[in-house]
């Protein structure tokens, strides 16, 4: 049966006119009398109206099938997964708007489809929305890339060394006795950083500087403690600010992804050593976390090593997120363990940043690594910055953001105004704006040049920035600490965590930041 017998005999059963069938369908008499003949058929919007008017199901109208019918005869069930019990992240079918948009800042060409990326996007969880986002994956692969695309933007290593600045700066030799100390700050700038953000990932400005205000924290200039709450304050903001992980509340640093990252490629090294290959870093997901444990592009990567994709197919099969700011976060150990060594750090950042992304996604982990094996070895934040920038595409999106920051720096524009320039370009009401690489790196490089060298400042600043809070503060602090060392992080923040970390990595569990460190040392190889 044909698409226009079925809308026939739906109007038929119906006992409608074709002009009292296109009153419900809101077209004319002549169009339904169109889709009867062949002549023309419904837009796939119409055909989801269609469906829901009439009770069937769109696979019915579309491809004659009676799977419904077959679904209710005994022995003969066909077996689906429960839709509604798996997470969004899980199903690429929900995130096909993030999809597009993805696509569409990749340079691809598929504005022709954007209709049905919009229609699909809109049905319900099931079989066969999932079956036609499986086809628009298809599109996205096949897609070209518009011929006028500014960007150079390769995923493989070969090819993003060859996009790298012609003349990447050249760095003084490390000072091996004062680098305990250094990778001592290094680990705890990133925990501390982390802490400082975590109570309020996810709050957007307004309601953030609204509470900060109240409670005498604006400019931010500590840690957000329980005793900030009130019942009148934790009733008037929407974001929930009750039974969130205060400074104040803590007997330790909590368990988060920003550091649970770090503690996990410890453990990668100790396994598989300094060679280790993207595959290795797969069994190592598996072998060391739960799925929980891994969030968009990392929870798609995740599940595609579970159906046996490995990497870098891992980070392209069905994963809208994959310019995201998973890989920006798990950068830091690579950096701490080849200080001066830049090149060496980008490359083991991109061995992993290959399992979960692709493009910005990957230089985003490459330009953390980088830059933390600078500080050690620069005079000032801009140089570290710089350093970083050496290792990524010249001509990418992120290395576009990023010089951006550091030249309205350099012609001495005001902080304020920089970081509304951020929002203003940034949308951190949209989900795919407050998460993706650029955005973030965006704030963490001007929170590192108008902190003023200072640590408390400069995690200030990139937290209260909003975005991905706890991530940024992370990584600022991160570089700010090995860069300056343990002695440049004030009792004030370093006094919570107590000496200890938290993490949802099987066989640590709670682990001591002095080990960390210790073991940090054993890994760490100094250039010649």
């Amino acid at each position: 049966m044909s698409l226009a017998d079925g809308i026939y005999r739906l109007r038929q059963a119906a006992k409608l006119t074709q002009e009292e069938f296109g009153e419900k369908m809101g077209v004319t008499h002549q169009s339904v009398q169109k889709w009867e003949s062949g002549e023309s058929i419904p837009s796939l919007e119409k055909v989801i109206r269609l469906a829901r008017l009439f009770h069937v199901s769109v696979d019915r109208l579309l491809f004659d099938s009676n799977l419904r019918v077959e679904e209710e005869l005994p022995g003969n069930r066909t077996l689906f997964p429960s839709f509604e019990s798996l997470h969004p992240w899980e199903l690429y079918s929900e995130q096909l708007d993030i999809e597009y948009r993805q696509s569409s800042e990749e340079g691809l060409v598929l504005s022709e489809y954007a209709d049905l990326f919009r229609c699909v996007g809109k049905l319900r969880r099931g079989p066969y929305k999932t079956a036609l986002a499986d086809v628009l994956f298809d599109l996205v692969r096949n897609a070209r890339t518009a011929e006028n695309y500014a960007y150079r933007e390769p995923s493989d290593y070969p090819s993003i060394l060859q996009e790298r600045p012609k003349q990447p700066p050249v760095f003084s030799k490390v000072q091996k006795k004062d680098f305990r100390k250094k990778v001592e700050g290094a680990w705890y700038g990133r925990i501390c950083g982390c802490l400082l953000g975590k109570p309020i990932e996810g709050i957007k400005t307004d309601e953030f500087h609204s509470f900060l205000k109240e409670t005498g924290n604006f400019p931010l200039q500590r840690y957000l403690l329980s005793s900030d709450l009130t019942p009148e304050r934790t009733e008037k903001y929407q974001y929930p600010l009750a039974n969130r992980c205060y400074a104040d509340t803590v007997e330790c640093a909590p368990s988060d992804d920003d550091t649970n990252y770090t503690v996990l490629y410890q453990k990668l090294i100790e396994e598989y050593g300094r060679n280790f290959t993207s595959a290795d870093i797969s069994k190592v997901w598996l072998a060391r976390q739960p799925k929980n444990a891994y969030c968009t592009a990392e929870r798609v990567a995740f599940c595609n090593f579970v159906k046996g994709y490995l990497p870098p197919d891992s980070a392209v099969y069905q994963n809208p997120y994959r310019e995201w700011i998973g890989a920006q976060i798990r950068a830091d150990y690579f950096g701490y363990i080849n200080p001066g060594n830049p090149e060496a750090a980008a490359e083991m950042a991109w061995r992993d940043g290959c399992v979960s992304h692709v493009k910005n996604g990957i230089y985003g982990e490459m330009f953390v690594a980088a830059m933390l094996a600078c500080a050690p070895v620069c005079p000032d934040l801009p140089s570290i910055i710089r350093g970083g920038l050496g290792q990524i595409p010249a001509r990418s999106r992120l290395a576009e953001g990023i010089n951006r920051i550091l030249t309205d720096f350099e012609q001495g524009m005001d902080s304020d105004v920089c970081f509304r320039k951020i929002h203003f370009r940034w949308d951190e009401k949209n989900e795919y704006d407050w998460c993706h690489t650029v955005s973030n790196a965006e704030i963490v490089t001007a929170a590192l040049l108008y902190g003023g060298n200072d640590f408390g400042r400069s995690v200030c600043l990139a937290v209260q920035c909003g975005f991905d809070t706890d991530c940024n503060g992370a990584t600022v602090g991160s570089v700010l600490g090995m860069k300056n060392g343990i002695g440049a992080i004030g009792p004030e923040w370093i006094g919570p965590v107590n000496g200890k970390l938290k993490t949802s990595v099987f066989g640590v569990e709670t682990v001591g930041i002095e080990d960390l460190v210790a073991r940090t040392l054993e890994h760490t190889v100094f250039p010649d």
